[in-house]
Order: C-alpha cells, then structure tokens, then sequence
C-alpha cells in the first residue's frame, strides 16, 4: 500500500507527465478509457496541456519515493475566447488535476491541491476554478477542500475557492 510521497512544483519538462494526468482526469470513471491521443486531440482536453509551460502557468508534481510522478495539479489561465470547462472569468485560474489510481486516497491529491492554492494566493489570486463531472467522486473531495458549485451545466458543474 503506498504511503509515502513528495511534492515538488511543476517545470516546462512536466509536460508529457500533465498530459498524462489530463487522461487519468478525462477516465475518472471505472469503465471509461479513451486513448491518451483521444483524449489529448481533443481540443477541450489539450488545452489544458497545450504548449506547457506558458506565462501564468503553475503547478505541482508529486512523485513516489523512487522519484517516478504519481499525480499533478496546475493552473492555467483561459481568455473568454476560448474558455476552459471550468472558466468563470478573467483573472481566474482553472485548475486541473490527476493522480494515478493506485495512489488515490492517500492524501496526494489533497497534498497537491494545497500547494496550489497556496502557489496562487501567494501569487495575488483571490479565486480558483475547476470543472468537475457529476457523478464524479471528485466532487466530494472538492467540497471538503473549500470550492462550492457556481454554475452548473450540461453533466458537470463550475466549482470555486475563494483564497482570500
């Protein structure tokens, strides 16, 4: 049972690992996998991952003690142009994150999400954004970290932290 795990924040050589957990993310449901290529050819998913790491991308990576990544959270700052799922506005960030199934429910995601909204209220944020699908246990765990539903659309809901 793992158990041991570290965190360390995201750099530009992440991006095959971001891709990954965009997949992990996108197949949350026992039953669902689409292909990574699938997945990632998709402009609503490559998006998140397209061209990392760009001004006012951050993020971070943990990894097992071996040193092999185990999950991902980061942000990504949309236009109004071309929203993300979970877009509420400029100047917020939408977040994304993954963690392999194996180490889910051992505190990585909830580690994970931490250092992000601490990286973005540290950088001047006052909010952050995430989309997540109904049905997704996810959402559960969204709550208990301080985002409530804002908007809810077609099969998911827009969720909030405010950080100040």
């Amino acid at each position: 049972m793992p158990t041991a795990f570290g965190i360390r924040p995201a750099t530009a050589a992440d991006g095959a690992f971001l891709g990954d957990m965009v997949v992990e993310a996108a197949n949350w449901s026992p039953g669902r996998s689409r292909p990574r290529y699938e997945v990632l050819t998709a402009p609503e998913h490559g998006r998140y991952v397209s061209g990392w790491m760009r001004p006012g991308d951050a993020g971070f990576v943990a990894s097992d003690p071996q040193g092999e990544p185990i999950g991902a959270a980061w942000y990504r700052m949309f236009p109004r142009s071309d929203p993300g799922f979970g877009y509420i506005g400029t100047g917020v960030p939408e977040l994304i994150i993954g963690v392999r199934p194996i180490w889910r429910a051992h505190g990585v995601g909830r580690a994970l999400l931490r250092a992000l909204s601490d990286n973005a209220r540290t950088e001047g944020f006052a909010r952050l954004s995430l989309s997540v699908e109904r049905g997704n246990f996810a959402a559960v765990f969204y709550r208990t970290e301080g985002f409530a539903v804002v908007q809810s659309g077609f099969g998911r809901d827009t969720m909030v932290k405010r950080l100040r």
